[in-house]
């Protein structure tokens, strides 16, 4: 069965940090792409950032540019979150994301061509 597992999150006070963490288990996750999105209360889930593969490659949502850090360990099939500068705005529940490809780290294409996690609460006390 495959997992994806994140954890790391917790209570934090505004500019403070945090690292996230996602495991992946139950397959092999050679050549996936992972990402990280985030969803707020009473709001629509969103996209945060994605690694390639290979880690060469990287994105980030607008809002986290700058602040926030995804990076990845394949030999533990891992990839992290280092979130610092943070702000109430960023207050979520964080999903981890596992897919074929970078294109498809997307909220469109996740559901039938990748995998989610369970998620993780972050919340970001002023």
């Amino acid at each position: 069965q495959v997992q994806l597992v994140e954890s790391g999150g917790g209570l934090v006070q505004a500019g403070g940090s945090l690292r996230l963490s996602c495991a992946a288990s139950g397959r092999t996750f050679s050549g996936y792409a992972m990402g990280w999105f985030r969803q707020a209360p009473g709001k629509e889930r969103e996209f945060v950032a994605a690694i390639s593969w290979s880690g060469g490659y990287t994105k980030y949502a607008s809002s986290v540019k700058g602040r926030f850090t995804i990076s990845r360990y394949n030999a533990k099939n891992t990839v992290y979150l280092q979130m610092n500068s943070l702000r109430p705005e960023d207050t979520a529940v964080y999903y981890c994301a596992a897919a074929p490809s970078m294109d498809l780290i997307n909220l469109a294409t996740i559901h039938h061509s990748g995998y989610w996690g369970q998620g993780t609460q972050v919340t970001v006390s002023s």
